[in-house]
């Protein structure tokens, strides 16, 4: 399989409120971002309008339902229907969670928690490996926001997903808002997480927000928090060129308002790399 170049941009997640906008004007991004079970369909508006969309502009895919924690292993329904909408797009790449979704009777529609063993590990490389062959290319597998832990683990987080990086040559999409939740959580230093991965296989980085309170919960409905920025300061030096987006899924405001934030991600990355190369 090939690498995955890295890509350098800013763009926004293409959701329903804004499908206008993108078909209507120029919109100032430079790749969107489709969840790509919104788009496993036979025919209808929204594939016309992904196709409209992608005249213009780089696409890359996130999925939900990949479940590549799943011990029963992959519904190979669904990949060949992921694969069926690869073919279709041909997505600067393909991306889905470190979590499980489903058990062989059941999806959950949630993106649940693994436990950080070794049987866990092999099972989570054995499923991505299968994807990458099933789609024939590397995947991106993000770091999910964390709420428990389970008494069983025997790695801690960072240490397990780049342990499946190694194993399966697969690539990272970090979410920051996903590390600033998780830490808060579990009371551990950021810098302690994102010092531990192999950031030159980071390839996308989510910007969200969460809901506030004395456990985090990560809702993707309202804007970049402060401390979320400062982790983008201070990784961006650390990271090659990067597709940087927001990630807003809920309480979806006006464009205008989200390209904003997106000006400001893009401050923030050339001022901190202006700094350090001054």
């Amino acid at each position: 399989m090939t690498t995955i170049e890295p890509f350098g941009g800013y763009g926004l997640g293409l959701r329903q409120p804004h499908y206008r906008d993108f078909l209507d004007n120029d919109v100032p991004v430079d790749f969107v971002e489709v969840i790509s079970e919104n788009f496993m369909v036979d025919g209808g508006r929204p594939l016309d309008v992904l196709d409209a969309v992608r005249e213009r502009h780089e696409v890359v895919m996130h999925g939900v339902s990949l479940s590549p924690g799943s011990a029963h292993g992959l519904d190979m329904a669904y990949l060949d229907r992921l694969s069926a909408l690869v073919d279709r797009v041909e997505p600067l790449w393909v991306s889905d969670h470190l979590c499980w979704t489903r058990s062989s009777a059941h999806n959950s529609h949630d993106l649940l928690p693994l436990p950080m063993t070794a049987e866990a590990l092999d099972v989570v490389c054995a499923n991505v490996q299968r994807t990458q062959d099933k789609l024939r290319r590397r995947i991106l597998l993000e770091n999910p926001s964390s709420y428990m832990t389970f008494p069983e683990d025997e790695f801690a987080e960072w240490d397990f997903l780049a342990e499946v990086v190694r194993r399966t040559g697969c690539y990272l999409l970090l979410d920051l808002n996903n590390v600033f939740v998780s830490a808060h959580n579990h009371g551990f230093a950021p810098a302690r997480y994102l010092d531990a991965l192999p950031l030159e296989r980071v390839r996308q980085v989510h910007l969200a927000g969460h809901m506030p309170g004395e456990i985090l919960i990560d809702t993707h409905d309202r804007e970049v928090c402060d401390g979320v920025w400062s982790l983008l300061s201070d990784v961006a030096p650390r990271l090659g060129p990067i597709a940087l987006m927001i990630e807003r899924d809920d309480a979806i405001p006006p464009l205008p308002e989200l390209l904003a934030e997106l000006d400001i991600a893009r401050e923030v990355v050339e001022r901190r790399r202006r700094a350090i190369a001054a």
